[in-house]
């Protein structure tokens, strides 16, 4: 049977999340032989990481905002076809400065390609008869399955490239797959714009992009001193590009962030999740894959495999945690699960050693991704329940934003911890230590999650579908925002 113009883009969409989801765990696996061929310090391995977080992070809301000006398909086309562009100068990179740079471009195009995705999805299955909402719903449940599953699977191919051809081949597989994605796109999906779209706010993007920039940089640099004169000028530049932002913010008629959501307890406490998460869990994955590598022994693929009792664990918990999710719910569902992470993660760092094999951390793996999975889904109702359908767009974009910056300054603050101790005990004493900051941080995002989110700032229903790396559908930046201006919910 042929596919009709709405199943094209259904193809289209979930093949480039594909990439971009399994694109933020992928790499991770792959980061001891990347230091191997390019004798990288741990801070240049860090920037490849950072760099594509950080390029995510700035994009997602200017992303979203230019599709809805330009154009939702063209803009989509845009962003895969950038981000498979630079997937092949990341397979020819002959250092870590020109990897982190092309890892840069890859973020900017996975933030047009995130921040359109299910707009486009959206508009595609718009309709309000029967046979067209179920048709929808499947159409979303295609979407969140191939979404949480690419979590999932970015450790497991990561290791099996890595160890079966070698690291570039993580970034090379994108190559093909992209060019279909930008053919199917061109050729099968329909176009259409916001109507209510505005400018990008770009006094706004670049001062938030600066202060991210100087921010991570100078955490990353502070392994060797806080006091170096690189690190201060860093972080006092970062202060001040932070409140430069928040001028602009504050006087434009149509910002890139509404400083009155910061009234609502709750949107705050949905950033903090946020936050917490990404600068907890998901930071020290890169020290786990260490771990595994460096002192265990274990080869990419091993390692891989071993992953996913965190991952499937993360995917199992999201799955029914997605049954109960609401907004009477979330608190708690977001409390506990990190109150799961913490305990997961300090479980490993009591139980870490060089010897007795990695089945020591398999109950920690076990606890901290059914938490993690138990967060990521409740995050929706926080990120967009608490604000007007007009803000939601804006809503879910500052939410995704949080949780890369987390991840960013986690592992630039992680790493700098980690490498000072090391020094000073050894590379298992270091793990320990982070270990256990990480799971300080889960247990004090969760205190706060539960002070902050209360069932009575609820204004809309919180929706349920899942997204990119465990993010709901809402969360996605620009899915909100087409449904908005369609007159529609997703």
């Amino acid at each position: 049977m042929l596919l009709t113009q709405r199943w094209w883009t259904l193809v289209a969409v979930v093949a480039g999340v594909f990439m971009l989801v399994v694109d933020i765990t992928i790499v991770n696996v792959a980061l001891p032989e990347i230091g191997d061929d390019f004798d990288a310090s741990l801070s240049g391995l860090q920037w490849v990481v950072n760099a594509y977080a950080l390029a995510l992070a700035a994009g997602l809301v200017t992303g979203g905002s230019l599709a809805d000006l330009w154009g939702r398909r063209r803009m989509y086309a845009v962003g895969v076809g950038l981000f498979t562009a630079c997937s092949l100068l990341c397979g020819l990179a002959t250092g870590p400065l020109f990897l982190a740079l092309a890892r840069a471009g890859q973020g900017i195009g996975g933030a047009i390609l995130w921040a359109t995705s299910l707009a486009l999805l959206s508009e595609a299955f718009a309709g309000g008869d029967g046979a067209r909402r179920r048709e929808r719903g499947m159409a979303f449940g295609v979407y969140g399955a191939v979404a949480g599953g690419s979590v999932a699977a970015g450790p497991l191919l990561g290791g099996l490239l890595t160890s079966g051809l070698n690291w570039r081949w993580i970034f090379f597989v994108n190559v093909p797959v992209g060019l279909a994605v930008v053919a199917v796109t061109l050729a099968k999906v329909a176009e259409s714009r916001g109507p209510a779209a505005v400018r990008p706010d770009w006094a706004g993007f670049a001062a938030f992009g600066g202060t991210l920039v100087l921010l991570v940089y100078g955490l990353t640099e502070s392994s060797g001193g806080w006091g170096r004169p690189s690190v201060v000028g860093c972080l006092v530049g970062a202060a001040v590009l932070c409140a430069a932002f928040v001028a602009v913010e504050a006087r434009r008629r149509e910002p890139m962030l509404d400083l009155r959501l910061f009234r609502t307890p709750t949107f705050t406490g949905g950033l903090v999740a946020a936050f917490g998460l990404s600068a907890s869990i998901y930071s020290l994955f890169t020290f786990l894959v260490l771990y595994f590598q460096d002192e265990l022994g274990f080869s990419p693929a091993e390692t891989g495999v071993r992953f996913l009792a965190l991952t499937a664990a993360m995917f199992a918990a999201s799955t029914v945690a997605g049954r109960l999710a609401g907004a009477g719910s979330a608190r708690w569902l977001i409390g506990g699960g990190f109150g799961l992470v913490g305990v997961g993660v300090l479980l490993m760092g009591g139980l870490v050693e060089t010897e007795g094999g990695w089945t020591r951390l398999l109950p920690g793996m076990l606890v901290a991704g059914a938490g993690s999975g138990m967060v990521t889904v409740s995050l929706a109702a926080t990120a967009v329940g608490v604000v007007r359908p007009a803000q939601a767009g804006m809503a879910s974009g500052i939410n995704a934003t949080a949780r890369q910056i987390g991840l960013a300054t986690g592992i630039a603050t992680l790493g700098s911890v980690f490498a000072a101790r090391t020094a000073d005990g050894g590379f298992v004493d270091g793990f320990r230590v982070i270990l256990w900051v990480g799971g300080g941080v889960a247990l004090a995002a969760g205190a706060a999650s539960v002070l902050l989110i209360r069932a009575r700032d609820f204004v809309q229903a919180p929706p349920r579908q899942p997204g990119p790396a465990g993010a709901s559908a809402a969360e996605t930046p620009g899915a909100a925002r087409a449904t908005d201006s369609a007159g529609r919910g997703a």
